[in-house]
């Protein structure tokens, strides 16, 4: 049977155990009351950040206490820029009507650009319904943007923007004419021919293939600075700021019809597939769906079961892009078309615009498979399970694991983290600078970080762990049974080395003071616990050991991308007019940059919106 809960698993909505889990990245968050009806659809540059605020004791307004008073869920969709979020809020409140938000009554809440279907066409911002003759660009998040494109654009190619009231009853050229930001077709001062010439210019550019107007700025800016005419410089900046936004490629608006993407992942004994829906080219959200008893299945597997079942008496979309294909995709393909009388098309994803839309939904799948994994039922089996293999006199309710990180030796960082039966207790994590020892000695490094942690634990700093783990084989567990016996401390010991391979489930466990290895199945709810904390310290210190490195090195974090040499970084900057727009820039926008590879863009987003 298919679980269709989504996201928690408590019956009464805990925003604590939410929270602790939620991402901080973009995107949109549904809120959901108990009979499963949206009540509620906003957008956040950071998840964490904008839900909390709900949840806050004090200075929420009357109608919002209402609101979370009814919360029973919370949904989210990760995006890819903050700019998606707001296309994908604006196509979910028009779709689901939620009783909270403020409901238009037509297409007003975003712009577009226009281009009349006139003999002159006029170029214009345009609100409200589609229904006059000519080319619509949008919709556009920033008004604000548009604006200032529209006035940029006058300038490159003079198009008339005139109402036709006022371009009909001219006698003589306008002053747009004298100052060289129109040609003046309400006179007759320029051909048809010439005039059809600017306007071609104008749709390649708001198509996003005029990339050498940018290039031309670009060059303008680099040779103001070069004059030392920092003024001049900072105003061409902010013009390819303006054209960068007005053609920002979204992943939550598109030309295409209706689509189904099925992104399955299989992590710590638990699967999800998560179902996101594109409906005329809009994305209307996901759904995450969490199938019993196939922790231990592929992903293949996982599709091949789930998609029978998911779609067989429901309405289905002629294409449906796959993470994986199943063994049996012939044989789901047929069963499709036989049960919706047209022809249904399987596939994975492998250029284009649907990698794009996969991309998403893989990410969904991993943010809504943590938040189940770190679910207050979860993890009370996993910790009960975890005594009872270990033999433990009581359960344990506070688990430390510390791993090491450096790059060759250099800036070595340990880390901390703490789990409880809440799961991360991230206030209490910590990170320690490795000092003083031979670069690369990860015993030392072991040895230096639990000697201070319960140094300070002696001292009546911070609280007693139940089980201490040591992500690391034999040495690094000798390390911790040397410190524990010089403080004088009684702390149960694991110990957690790699598997062959380094492949999950085939790690060797060692608990100190017990002979031989500790024998968990691959499947052990103990063991993915286990796993599940060891890997967000190796998460951790890694990040940590980024920050102390680049601290040290006081560059910017480009300078730290395999394949960013300094004539693509200046390219890069002077294309984007600064270190904060490529920071917001999607993966598309980067590769339209000259010498931007699709896999070195990856890199470059990956550094600016790695999970904190």
């Amino acid at each position: 049977m298919v679980d269709e809960t989504v996201q928690t698993s408590d019956i009464t909505f805990d925003s604590s155990i939410f929270l602790k889990t939620l991402t901080s990245r973009s995107g949109v968050y549904r809120m959901i009351d108990d009979t499963d009806t949206v009540i509620y659809v906003g957008k956040a540059k950071n998840l964490k950040k904008r839900v909390s605020s709900y949840f806050r004791k004090t200075g929420l307004t009357s109608k919002t206490r209402v609101m979370v008073a009814q919360i029973a869920n919370i949904e989210t969709t990760v995006t890819h820029t903050e700019n998606e979020a707001l296309i994908l809020e604006n196509n979910l409140i028009k779709e689901l009507m939620p009783r909270y938000n403020i409901l238009l009554r037509d297409d007003k809440t975003y712009p577009y650009l226009f281009i009349s279907g006139d003999k002159f066409p006029r170029l214009s911002l345009h609100r409200g319904t589609k229904r006059k003759v000519g080319k619509y660009f949008g919709p556009y998040p920033s008004a604000g943007a548009v604006r200032e494109s529209l006035n940029l654009l006058q300038k490159l190619f003079p198009v008339r923007q005139c109402d036709d009231t006022y371009y009909r009853n001219r006698s003589r050229p306008c002053l747009q004419y004298q100052i060289k930001r129109c040609t003046a077709p309400c006179v007759g001062l320029v051909s048809e021919q010439d005039y059809q010439a600017d306007i071609d210019h104008t749709v390649l550019f708001l198509e996003g293939k005029n990339q050498q107007v940018i290039d031309l700025l670009s060059q303008q800016m680099d040779t103001a600075s070069t004059d030392l005419d920092f003024e001049q410089a900072a105003t061409i900046r902010d013009k390819i700021i303006s054209l960068r936004r007005v053609q920002e490629r979204q992943y939550v608006s598109s030309e295409h019809g209706d689509i189904d993407v099925l992104a399955a992942k299989v992590s710590d004994g638990m699967a999800v597939v998560e179902v996101c829906f594109i409906r005329g080219g809009r994305s209307l959200g996901n759904k995450s769906y969490f199938p019993k008893g196939s922790g231990g299945s592929s992903a293949e597997e996982l599709l091949s079961a789930f998609i029978p079942q998911y779609y067989l008496g429901k309405d289905i979309p002629t294409e449906i892009l796959l993470s994986h294909v199943p063994d049996d995709i012939a044989l789901l393909q047929e069963v499709l078309k036989s049960e919706s009388q047209h022809r249904v098309l399987l596939r994975c994803p492998q250029r284009g615009l649907s990698v794009r839309w996969m991309k998403m939904a893989k990410t969904n799948a991993e943010i809504s498979l943590n938040q189940r994994l770190s679910s207050r039922a979860n993890l009370l089996q996993r910790f009960e399970t975890l005594q009872e293999v270990l033999g433990l006199d009581e359960m344990p309710k506070r688990l430390e694991c510390f791993d090491i990180s450096h790059t060759s030796g250099e800036k070595t960082v340990a880390s901390c983290v703490v789990f409880g039966l809440e799961g991360a207790i991230k206030s209490d994590y910590r990170k320690f600078n490795i000092e003083g020892i031979t670069p690369g000695d990860d015993y030392a490094a072991m040895n230096q970080a639990l000697m201070r942690r319960f140094t300070r634990l002696q001292k009546g700093e911070g609280k007693r762990p139940d089980l201490l783990l040591i992500d690391g084989g034999k040495g690094q567990l000798t390390e911790a049974k040397a410190v524990m016996a010089e403080l004088q401390l009684d702390i149960d010991i694991l110990g957690i080395a790699k598997g062959p391979g380094r492949r999950p489930g085939e790690e060797t466990l060692f608990l100190v003071g017990r002979e031989g290895e500790v024998d968990l199945s691959a499947d052990s709810p103990a063991l993915h616990l286990l796993q599940q904390v060891r890997d967000e310290a190796h998460r951790f210190a890694i990040t940590g050991h980024r920050q102390r490195r680049a601290k040290a090195r006081k560059t910017s974090p480009l300078e730290d991308i395999a394949g960013m040499g300094p004539k693509r970084r200046q390219k890069l900057l002077q294309q984007f007019g600064g270190l904060q727009e490529v920071q917001r820039a999607g993966i598309e926008d980067l590769v339209s940059v000259d010498g931007i590879s699709a896999s070195l863009a990856q890199k470059i987003y990956d550094v600016f919106h790695a999970e904190k």
